[in-house]
């Protein structure tokens, strides 16, 4: 294996460590979306969580169509095909990554092909997916494990760097979108507006009120469990609200996270905790001497959770998961806010004086009270109103320039939730509230609306 070294020393430097970041700028025309999504499912006759060989099944009933398994040992772990991917999480969710797309209807399309497919494979073995964003009823222990060898080491070190980082893992879904951007400047606009409309985007996707088949006084335990996840790679990060933030700050930044591993002969090498600034030096203590590549500094990175991460292109972490409307509500969303360039002035002047501190407290209050959350003196609904709008507006001007069919007909379900007050999660509180409590029964059998 070739190590990048010249006499011992290291030839990966601040230049090469933020060239992974600007080799992501693209011109304008080229930008594309990509859309990722979780799922977490359960056997249809009795709701319990999916054990591995059921998971396997599942997999190897989807390699049709081009789709092809992806191994580690013995054990099927993905399937490929392009650059789409279907994975597993660790307590077994089923996760789409989708090839980067130029309009929500080909994700749209995209996305009812895999559940397609995923129905077909499903059905034989009795499986079916819920549509909210955490395990609503089965105990962190009742989860079983997925064998990935990055898993296990992971589960060792969450219980000693927060306290839901296990619950992270094993109960969590999630829906992402990928956007581009053209330039280091451009990263930072969107960088600093999607960091503070993220709690805006935690509270009107809140899909997770349930914890071990009770009501919980959070409307998205997902989010909740983030803000216990070890705290030195999750969250918004602090420089971002810099006027000197940029490439370099968040590499800076991401040299300070703690790594979790390395890979060397196609296995996972026990790194947690230690210092990516050491490797640098070849001090690190499980590989001394050696160097990293650039393929280490892209697997750490790739292990850096905050509420947007930075690759060679932006992720937007900040949803619960949903059904079908509601996965592809999130890249018109986020496309309609950034992709418009009125839009882009326009928000960085809304969001320019708010700080770190202020959107750090209203991630807090976002996850916990929703639309019902204040920033300001204004109530979160109102503040998602005028955030849809934008969006709306954005997509119209997009659709009249880009000569497409108007993709703001994807908003519809966050429409429909800001103009009943109705977060996801308060539909699912009202539809299984009983006299003594919640039915978790009356929940899972909501699920056959999963597409």
């Amino acid at each position: 294996m070739l190590f990048y070294s010249i006499a011992g020393m290291s030839i990966l430097n601040m230049g090469t460590l933020c060239s992974h970041f600007s080799k992501g700028c693209k011109p304008r025309e080229r930008w594309l979306l990509g859309t990722e999504h979780e799922k977490i499912g359960y056997h249809m006759t009795n709701q319990a969580p999916l054990a591995y060989d059921v998971i396997e099944s599942l997999l190897l009933g989807m390699a049709v169509d081009g789709w092809q398994p992806v191994y580690e040992e013995a054990h099927v772990i993905a399937l490929k095909k392009g650059m789409a991917s279907v994975t597993l999480e660790p307590g077994g969710q089923l996760e789409l990554s989708g090839e980067p797309l130029h309009t929500v209807f080909e994700i749209e399309a995209e996305l009812l092909q895999h559940l397609n497919l995923v129905e077909h494979a499903a059905k034989p073995l009795g499986v079916n997916f819920l549509t909210v964003a955490f395990q609503p009823k089965w105990s962190r222990e009742s989860i079983p494990w997925m064998p990935k060898s990055r898993y296990a080491l992971m589960q060792k070190y969450m219980p000693q760097v927060g306290k839901h980082g296990l619950d992270m893992m094993l109960r969590t879904a999630t829906t992402q979108v990928n956007l581009d951007y053209s330039s280091e400047q451009d990263m930072v606009k969107k960088m600093r507006i999607s960091c503070c409309l993220q709690p805006l985007v935690t509270a009107l996707y809140a899909a997770s009120p349930f914890v071990d088949a009770k009501k919980t006084a959070w409307q998205s335990w997902r989010s909740r469990c983030w803000l216990d996840t070890d705290q030195a790679r999750t969250g918004i990060p602090a420089m971002i609200f810099e006027d000197n933030f940029g490439f370099e700050s968040y590499a800076q930044w991401a040299l300070d996270a703690p790594m979790y591993f390395v890979m060397r002969d196609e296995q996972f090498i026990d790194c947690m905790g230690q210092s990516f600034r050491d490797f640098l030096e070849g001090k690190l203590p499980a590989l001394m001497g050696e160097f990293p590549t650039m393929d280490d500094w892209e697997l750490h990175l790739s292990t850096l959770f905050p509420d947007v991460r930075l690759k060679s292109y932006l992720e937007m972490r900040g949803a619960d998961t949903g059904s079908q409307a509601w996965i592809c509500s999130l890249p018109a969303l986020w496309k309609g806010l950034l992709y418009d360039e009125e839009n882009l002035q326009r928000l960085f002047q809304w969001v320019e004086d708010w700080t770190h501190a202020e959107v750090n407290a209203l991630r807090h209050d976002a996850a916990k009270e929703a639309f019902h959350a204040e920033f300001r003196g204004q109530k979160l609904h109102q503040m998602c109103a005028f955030m849809l709008q934008l969006a709306q507006e954005g997509l119209h001007r997009l659709h009249l320039e880009e000569g497409h069919a108007d993709e703001s007909v994807f908003l519809q379900p966050l429409l429909d939730a800001v103009q009943s007050g109705q977060t996801q999660a308060d539909v699912w509180l009202a539809a299984t509230k009983t006299a003594t409590g919640h039915d978790m029964n009356q929940l899972f059998s909501m699920a056959k609306h999963w597409k």
